[in-house]
């Protein structure tokens, strides 16, 4: 058997957020929408034009992961971690705005960017499963929503999707007059991503191993000072 390649979680967790974030900014750039989550911070900025998407995509991320910690009532470091995650998400989102602004912008090039954004997404969302790391806020709220209030995760799942796209939809008509972020690529990601992530995970699990850096290095100084 071949033997597996060990990788870091957190370069892995690195990885993730400049993939997932160009696969955002790729569907953007297709113009024929983008996830239920990503909406609401994208429809902000259309709104609210003073922030970038990427400004608003850690904005509406940190007031999720804020919302969790009062739920729990404590300070907890995961959720921390995570919301620096998603910090660093929305600036890799407007960093990819950047050079993603000289790509033409005809019909062909618009599907080629939705698949792009496809394989991105698909692939990045297989790292992050298993990466053993914080994941950001817009996936961890869901899961640790449905925790905390012993409620079944796809049916919170379902409901906070159905939020962010009944939110996305009344502010877009109401201030652009127009549906902004959501179309029928919307519909087509939360069919596929599910199978692409299928797909590239079974790849993934094939190939390599992961392991935590942090976790790896602190018990070795353990055992040195407990040598020592």
């Amino acid at each position: 058997m071949r033997e597996k390649h060990k990788v870091a979680g957190e370069l892995l967790l690195i990885i993730v957020l400049v993939i997932n974030s160009m696969g955002v900014q790729f569907m953007t750039k297709s113009g024929f929408g983008i996830s239920a989550i990503s909406s609401v911070p994208y429809v902000f900025s259309k709104i609210f034009t003073f922030f970038t998407f990427g400004t608003w995509n850690y904005i509406f991320q940190g007031m999720l992961a804020i919302s969790l910690m009062v739920m729990v009532k404590k300070l907890k470091p995961s959720y921390i971690v995570s919301f620096m995650a998603g910090f660093f998400f929305g600036k890799f989102l407007d960093v990819h705005a950047v050079w993603m602004s000289i790509l033409p912008n005809g019909i062909m090039f618009r599907f080629i960017y939705f698949l792009m954004g496809m394989i991105c997404l698909g692939f990045g969302i297989a790292l992050a499963n298993k990466c053993l790391m914080p994941i950001i806020p817009t996936d961890m709220f869901p899961r640790d929503f449905a925790s905390i209030c012993s409620v079944s995760y796809s049916k919170v799942k379902t409901v906070f999707d159905l939020s962010c796209l009944a939110t996305t939809v009344i502010l877009s008509v109401a201030f652009c007059g127009g549906v902004e972020g959501i179309g029928a690529g919307t519909v087509i990601c939360s069919l596929l991503t599910g199978k692409v992530v299928s797909l590239f995970q079974s790849v993934i699990e094939k190939h390599i191993t992961v392991y935590r850096f942090t976790e790896k290095h602190s018990f070795t100084r353990r055992r040195g000072r407990m040598a020592f």
